[in-house]
């Protein structure tokens, strides 16, 4: 059993810089006034915004950036693009037909980072 996700939840990806903020659609609003996140609340610039900068090689702006800099690492713009939903998502919640997300869900970018639930945004709704 894990914390429910609601818009404002933080995210974080394992090749971001810096932490980022789930916004979610006020189409989902199931137990509070806030909207509850489904597994769907995945389409980049929309549902999730930026990580700062992107450390990950399989960035073609990174890769071309560390190339151009003989080598060295270098950071480029994150834009994330995320090729699947959140998983695993809610068995027993759902919310417009859709699993809802808990705190353990994380969905992937395609160049590689693993994208996270640090912090929900509530701690006193529970679902599986």
């Amino acid at each position: 059993m894990g914390a429910a996700v609601f818009g404002g939840a933080t995210l974080q990806c394992s090749f971001g810089m810096a932490p980022s903020t789930l916004t979610v659609l006020p189409a989902n609003r199931v137990v509070s006034k806030m909207p509850m996140a489904t597994i769907m609340d995945n389409v980049p610039m929309v549902n999730i915004l930026p990580f700062g900068m992107c450390q990950s090689m399989a960035n073609p702006t990174v890769a071309s950036a560390t190339a151009a800099a003989l080598g060295v690492l270098t950071p480029m713009p994150c834009i994330p693009v995320i090729p699947a939903p959140w998983a695993p998502g809610s068995p027993t919640v759902l919310a417009g037909g859709k699993p809802c997300l808990n705190q353990s869900c994380k969905c992937m970018c395609a160049y590689g980072g693993v994208i996270q639930i640090t912090n929900p945004g509530t701690t006193n709704v529970m679902i599986k």
